[in-house]
């Protein structure tokens, strides 16, 4: 499988993760936090199969940016956050990054 696509399930398990921490409430309700554990301990597999292929920098930098747009976008829709056009410039301007340093990668 592609290291690309093995980055970019990683950083889709990263949202999982990010996204389930406000249902674990502290870490005191026992599904939740297994939903946790498991999608993080995914993401970083993957992301550390990943690493063996691409530079580390752009690697991480593209999973975190997946992360973090999948958060937003999560947030937006599950906790009804708003999205005012501010926040949607600079989300725009992450995901230009994230292009742009896949489009800039060695490998």
């Amino acid at each position: 499988m592609s290291p690309w696509i093995i980055l970019v399930l990683a950083g889709l398990l990263e949202t999982c993760w990010a996204m389930s921490l406000k249902h674990t409430e502290g870490f005191t309700r026992p599904g939740p936090t297994a939903f946790f554990l498991v999608t993080l301990a995914g993401s970083m597999i993957l992301l550390s199969m990943a690493v063996k292929h691409l530079p580390m920098g752009t690697a991480y930098a593209v999973w975190v940016g997946i992360g973090a747009i999948g958060a937003v976008i999560g947030s937006i829709f599950l906790y009804q956050e708003p999205l005012p056009m501010m926040r949607l410039l600079f989300l725009i301007m992450l995901v230009g990054s994230i292009v742009g340093l896949k489009a800039t990668a060695a490998h």
